[in-house]
Order: C-alpha cells, then structure tokens, then sequence
C-alpha cells in the first residue's frame, strides 16, 4: 500500500464509502475494533478497525449502513500531494495546501496538547506535538444511511 492521503475521496485504493468487507479484502482483519457507538452521536454508530502495523486506524460510520467515512494516520511513509507529510514541519504543510488551493485554515491546542491544524474544505487535521506532526485525519460526512454528503464549506445551509 502506497499510502497516499487523497483529500476528499479516500486513501490508495479504498475509498469514501466503501464498506468494510472492501476494505478488509485490501487490508485484512483489522488488530482491534471499537464500536464508538451511541455515546458519540444518536444519530450514528461508529465503527473503528485499527491496523497497528502499518500505522492506520479506519472509521466507518452509519446507522443502518456503515461505510468508509475517515482515516487515521500515523505513517512515516504517508504522502500528499506527493510529499512525505511527517517530513514536514508545519509551515511546510500550509505552505503545500496554499499551493493545492486550500486556504481556510483553522488551529487550536487540543486539551491533551497536541496543535490541530485544520484545513476544513478538505476535512482533513494535522496534529502536532512538540511541533512534530504525530497524526494526520482526514475523512467525509457521512449520514445516517451510510451516504456521504456534500460538504458546504459556506455557512451551514438548513435541509
């Protein structure tokens, strides 16, 4: 597996929406699941299949149809855009999204301390510690019947 994080649409081969027994033909059984359930969301359950050894953990969400919605990361060989992202700092980061044409840049330190850069018109988050990049997230909505939704990068529109 390459690992190449594609904003928007998945990583390598697995896909947004794809459902589990897709993504355990490509990767396998997972090492652990956790079922994030209720306590997260009424309106979703969440699924999480972690593959330590290769240094991902992937999320499926639904309620009556759990599909492929996020991924975790934190793998040395881990690219976008074609670069190395935890051989970058930062600056370097933004620098590459700015270059890619993402702009919206929002940040904060998480209460256990880590920085979060977001970049939300990709719903993608680096995380830093110490100003090292330790993981990277990136991911779709999903509803509750396992479809992804669009996302309005504008002001919230009511359905």
């Amino acid at each position: 597996m390459k690992m190449e994080i594609l904003l928007l649409d998945g990583l390598d081969d697995l896909k947004f929406g794809d459902l589990p027994d897709n993504v355990e033909k490509i990767l396998g059984k997972p090492g652990e699941i956790e079922n994030l359930g209720e306590e997260a969301d009424e309106d979703l359950d969440t699924i999480l299949w972690n593959y330590d050894k290769e240094g991902l953990s992937v999320f499926f969400e639904g309620k009556n149809n759990h599909v492929l919605s996020c991924f975790e990361t934190d793998n040395r060989d881990a690219t976008l855009f074609g670069q190395k992202v935890f051989d970058m700092n930062e600056e370097e980061i933004t620098k590459l999204m700015n270059k890619e044409g993402l702009t919206q840049i929002d940040s904060e330190v998480e209460e256990w301390g880590e920085k979060r850069v977001s970049f939300d018109e990709a719903l993608i988050d680096f995380y830093f510690q110490d100003g090292k990049l330790v993981t990277v997230n990136w991911g779709v909505f999903v509803n509750e019947n396992g479809e992804i939704e669009e996302f309005d990068d504008e002001e919230d529109d009511e359905d």
